[in-house]
């Protein structure tokens, strides 16, 4: 039996007999909500208590970093320096959650208690992104166990306020280029493809959320005294809607339209079909009508209307409203100018006729888009490892769909990044009921057990190849 054939039945014993639910079930166990104010000392005491532990139980030395942006928001770096000359490995991961959304969950599920049934692991962070990170750090372990030591350098963050937007993340990493010189980024955010398909991805869709807002008077005025002689904003706001997309989804302005769906993209897409399993069923009438599904969410931008409101909708009464608002979304992927997004709207609503339509962006951080060539030696390394380990040809996709703050690490410290996703599209992130999946779980602690043992082994370096 070889070395790396050790290491990966230890990492199954990690999964079948019990241990990866366990010390799940503690990182879950903290209610890490970022966005809620009450929660900012259960930040700190999730990785003083938790991540710092494990992580010094495997030779990493720790310390927290404060956020230069929201000092209660804290960062955690931790490092492995095993040989000045070895290849440098950055780690990333977040241990914040979305709200909990306790009365949404199904009665028996709690938000902060892992509860397992089948096949799926429920609890708020599983998926996003307490069970990612504990996966690569338990495939860290298992790589020092076995081996005696990783054969590499590595260095973790662990931030705590990606649900917030990462505000800081790129002041701190700009702040910290020397510690956190590396080789390349290898993470773990978002779903794969497929629940049985690895996937790799190498950027993500960037993200802008804004309000637009109509308001013309204080109060509401009585319908029938008032109807056809007052603007009603909820009118306005509407034909302003109508106007950013027309009645299938389709952008209208031209600066939102990108320019980077090429030939070549186009290529890598035809072998990643979206849909087909847990979740919605997709609407093949809705979206860019000249677009593959995948093009249209891996390779376009899209423009949705998160929430809308005028007057009081839960007791609606005989009055025109003042005001009307909607909260709206762009994601967008490289091709588009992230400085000209909202400039671009109000010229458009400008042009419309829109000049009462207020564009309102939010404070909270913003994700650009990234992209790295799928043909990056990294990207190749990577994806032969993860093949030789799972028997399965990675999914490789320019982009993920969703945001992740991949900008800091791909643009500040000009690293290639590579994100392995171990979650899957139906897992609920951001929703009641969140899960990980168990199965491919246990095949994601194999695969990054291989890959951290294949880029510690100075032959399948030099090679590229997994041993």
């Amino acid at each position: 039996m070889t070395s790396r054939a050790s290491a990966l039945n230890d990492i199954e014993a990690y999964a079948d007999q019990g241990g990866f639910v366990e010390e799940l079930s503690r990182l879950v166990s903290y209610p890490t909500e970022s966005q809620e104010e009450s929660r900012r000392d259960d930040l700190f005491r999730y990785l003083n208590e938790a991540a710092i532990v494990m992580l010094n139980d495997i030779g990493f030395t720790c310390r927290i970093l404060e956020n230069p942006k929201a000092p209660h928001l804290p960062f955690l770096y931790a490092e492995r320096i095993e040989n000045p000359d070895f290849e440098t490995i950055l780690i990333y991961g977040h241990g914040d959650v979305i709200r909990a959304q306790t009365d949404q969950w199904r009665e028996g599920l709690d938000p902060f208690k892992v509860v397992v049934e089948g096949d799926k692991i429920y609890g708020r962070g599983t998926a996003d992104n307490k069970g990612q990170h504990l996966i690569n750090i338990a495939a860290l372990r298992s790589v020092v166990k076995t081996r005696g030591a990783l054969g590499f350098n590595a260095k973790i963050i662990l931030e705590m306020a990606e649900e917030c937007g990462s505000p800081g993340l790129v002041e701190l990493l700009s702040a910290h280029k020397d510690l956190l010189k590396s080789d390349v980024l290898i993470a773990s955010d978002g779903p794969r493809l497929h629940p049985e398909k690895p996937t790799l991805f190498m950027g993500s869709r960037g993200a802008v959320n804004f309000d637009l807002r109509v308001k013309y008077r204080d109060g509401a005025h009585h319908s029938g005294n008032w109807g056809g002689l007052l603007k009603d904003p909820a009118v306005v706001l509407a034909h302003a809607l109508s106007s950013i997309v027309d009645r299938r989804g389709q952008i209208r302005l031209l600066e939102w339209r990108p320019t980077s769906l090429t030939p070549e993209i186009r290529e890598a897409l035809e072998g990643c079909p979206v849909g087909g399993f847990e979740g919605p069923s997709i609407d093949e009438d809705w979206g860019e009508e000249s677009l593959t599904p995948s093009e249209r969410v891996f390779g376009w931008n899209s423009f949705a209307v998160l929430a809308q409101k005028s007057g009081v909708p839960e007791a609606p009464v005989n009055a025109i409203s003042g005001w009307a608002t909607a909260h709206c979304q762009l994601r967008y992927v490289v091709g588009t100018d992230p400085e000209d997004i909202l400039p671009a709207l109000r010229r458009h609503l400008d042009r419309e006729g829109f000049n009462d339509v207020q564009i309102v962006p939010m404070k909270l951080g913003s994700f650009h888009a990234t992209r790295l060539d799928p043909s990056h030696p990294w990207v190749l390394r990577v994806a032969a490892s993860v093949e030789g380990t799972t028997g399965k040809k990675p999914v490789l996709l320019p982009n993920l769909a969703g945001s992740i703050p991949n900008e800091g690490f791909s643009e500040t410290l000009g690293l290639p990044t590579v994100w392995l996703p171990h979650s899957y599209p139906g897992c609920s992130q951001h929703a009641p009921d969140e899960h990980l999946l168990m199965s491919t779980s246990r095949e994601a602690l194999r695969m990054m057990t291989g890959l951290f043992w294949d880029i510690g082994d100075t032959e399948a370096a030099r090679s590229g190849s997994a041993s």
